[in-house]
């Protein structure tokens, strides 16, 4: 062979190595699966996962509305793959759903929907602190965005935009003399958190729910017209400085504040972490945000048994009765006859507002 041929033939290898080297390699490893898209108009809170253009998110605190990579309140997770549907739109996963993966051990309330590591998606049957949704059919049951819930107890869905039980003519007819401060646009805006509320059970049942706890809202605030507690002299005891975590605010700053009136600094911490808020160090948000302050509220009914034996929430859609709710907001202080007069109230109250929204009131009024 020629010497000019060797050359030749060495030069055209030499271009193919080049080339070669040019191309990369074929990565060994693969990108995490995306998690269910973001939506903008779900509530997620901290350590919730959303994927949102061809990454996955995870928000540090409460957040609605704020968009994966242009608020600071979302972590990005990295790029994921599977699952979503481009820029995080309410498309993706089982029919459309777009809810919040689950998280072993995290507590869920009836009503709370997630979608499983499997790609379902399952809702809350009953409270539960984790439990994994394929082991536990009790508290969990299949869900379909365009069919409910898939188990026996079905019937729980969210209510769309707009779709409150109670009609803003209504909520308006129910409290003709409202502080301004608490909005009809506030309570709705506060409802995503705890989408169970009012859309568990018959509509009978779910006007019930609503009517059971705007009228101890009622009660609590003189027809929302009280911001915040009115006996001052009360406001330097609700300071528990015993707790790890003391009272940062101030020894007088966890008096009680929106429609149930909360106080003192262990429920500040508990419901601001349940909801993503620092309330602990800001406990003012509750008398300045008609959201927040309509969302602490709802906390207490649906995540807390207060000196009952159930949440309020339960005993409206367990069939328990009116009764029960007062009694797990002030226990022995107006039930058994520690004050019959506020039970009376309460229950007038309840009264109004089912006749209001054109439902029975049920029995097991009073306790």
């Amino acid at each position: 062979m020629s010497r000019q041929r060797i050359i030749a033939l060495l030069a055209a290898l030499a271009a193919v190595v080049g080339l070669a080297l040019l191309v990369p390699m074929a990565s060994t490893a693969s990108a995490a699966t995306c998690a269910a898209p973001w939506n903008s108009s779900s509530v997620y809170t901290g350590g919730m996962a959303a994927s949102y253009n061809g990454h996955n998110w995870s928000a540090k605190w409460w957040t609605q509305g704020e968009t994966p990579g242009a608020a600071d309140v979302w972590a990005d997770q990295g790029t994921c793959s599977g699952s979503t549907g481009g820029s995080g739109g309410t498309t993706g996963g089982t029919g459309g759903c777009s809810y919040p993966a689950w998280v072993a051990g995290r507590s869920y309330v009836t009503g709370n929907i997630v979608q499983y590591t499997n790609g379902n998606y399952y809702i809350a049957t009953h409270d539960n602190p984790g439990y994994d949704p394929t082991i536990s059919t009790w508290y969990w049951s299949p869900y379909s965005c365009t069919g409910g819930s898939g188990g026996s107890t079905g019937g729980t869905t969210p209510p769309p935009s707009g779709g409150f039980v109670v009609t803003e003519a209504q909520f308006n007819q129910m409290f003709p003399n409202r502080n301004p401060f608490y909005t009809y646009s506030g309570l709705t805006a506060a409802l995503s958190a705890y989408p169970g509320f009012a859309t568990t059970g018959s509509d009978t049942v779910k006007k019930q729910e609503a009517a059971a706890f705007l009228a101890n809202v009622d009660h609590e605030t003189g027809g929302l017209v009280y911001i915040v507690e009115q006996n001052t002299a009360n406001y330097s005891h609700y300071c528990d400085a015993t707790r790890p975590y003391g009272c940062p605010a101030g020894q007088s700053a966890y008096y009680g504040r929106g429609p149930i009136q909360l106080s003192w600094n262990f429920n500040y911490k508990t419901a601001g972490d349940a909801l993503g808020i620092d309330l602990l160090d800001n406990p003012n948000l509750v008398q300045t945000d008609a959201a927040v302050a309509w969302k602490t509220g709802l906390w207490y009914w649906n995540t807390q048994t207060g000196p009952g034996t159930m949440t309020p929430h339960n005993a409206m859609v367990n069939g328990a009765g009116f009764g029960e709710t007062i009694r797990s907001i002030n226990g022995s202080i107006e039930c058994n006859g520690g004050n019959p007069a506020e039970v009376q109230d309460r229950v007038n109250d309840y009264l109004s507002i089912t006749s209001i929204l054109g439902v029975p009131a049920g029995s097991n009024l009073s306790c």
